[in-house]
């Protein structure tokens, strides 16, 4: 197995947005896989274990080994919070902005307050973690939002359709005629996305409003989760969610990925996985 070595020292001195940044990474990437990245100590190889900086060591292990496969990286915040970890993945966003500046960090936080609250966990995910995007809750509505989408370059992926089984709860309720989710896909596409920066949160394993989704949104991104660990089909995945030209996606996986090896050699075994993945996407993409 070779590495992805390459030291690119283009940091980002030039303001380029989210959406030019995935659409690139898309194309120099060959890839629509968004790797996750969810520590958790009970699954780490056993020579990390005790180590207090087990969680920067375990993360940049897999970003060396999948960095030229990814089309972005998503740390979820609360794996790193529930571990006093913040500092590390405070490092590992700057080890990702230094050394792969080209590929997309999205901080996975599904923030959702007022305002002035908004504002600060905006500050806090891309200043404090440099992210160039963030996932965010439609709840509260747009003043929730609007913190995020004031920041023109920067991506806010609203939650839509998730892909755990109890989002049907809200989801699906009617909305004048329409369920939820399909209600805030309009929200989206048609008023709320002002800096052109916003994307949609659409799970894997719900295929059917996947591709009602897309209808409704035509080429915004779409972050899809459910794949891998969650079961979601790639197949009816990518056929429901891809656009007219094969792209539009980051289709997410976490935990196949970052546990596929138990001993030293879980990076070369979360690379092969990620290969996988990143293969059979591209498979039902042509």
């Amino acid at each position: 197995m070779t590495s992805y070595n390459t030291v690119c020292t283009n940091k980002r001195d030039i303001a380029v947005t989210f959406i030019e940044q995935l659409s690139a990474a898309w194309q120099t990437q060959n890839s629509q896989l968004c790797i996750g990245l969810d520590p958790d100590l009970a699954k780490f190889p056993a020579h990390l274990q005790g180590k207090p900086d087990a969680v920067l060591t375990f993360s940049k292990a897999i970003i060396d080994a999948t960095a030229d496969i990814a089309c972005a990286f998503k740390p979820q915040i609360a794996y790193f919070a529930a571990l006093r970890a913040e500092d590390q993945l405070e490092d590992i966003c700057k080890y990702l902005r230094e050394r792969y500046p080209h590929i997309p960090i999205v901080l996975d936080a599904k923030r959702g307050d007022i305002g002035a609250t908004a504002e600060q966990y905006a500050r806090e995910a891309f200043e404090r973690y440099g992210a160039d995007a963030v996932t965010v809750n439609p709840y509260m509505g747009f003043d929730s939002v609007q913190p995020y989408v004031e920041r023109k370059d920067k991506g806010v992926i609203v939650l839509c359709r998730t892909s755990n089984a109890g989002g049907s709860d809200l989801q699906f309720l009617d909305v004048g005629g329409k369920p939820l989710y399909q209600h805030v896909a309009h929200l989206v596409a048609d008023k709320w996305n002002t800096s052109g920066q916003c994307a949609l949160v659409v799970g894997a394993t719900f295929p059917n409003e996947l591709a009602q989704v897309r209808a409704i949104v035509g080429d915004m991104p779409l972050l899809i989760p459910g794949i891998g660990a969650q079961g979601g089909d790639i197949k009816a995945t990518v056929e429901a969610g891809r656009t007219e030209n094969g792209t539009g996606m980051m289709i997410n996986s976490s935990r196949a990925i970052l546990y596929a090896g138990k001993d030293q050699n879980f990076a070369q075994a979360a690379r092969q996985v990620a290969l996988d993945t990143r293969d059979a996407i591209n498979q039902h993409c042509k």
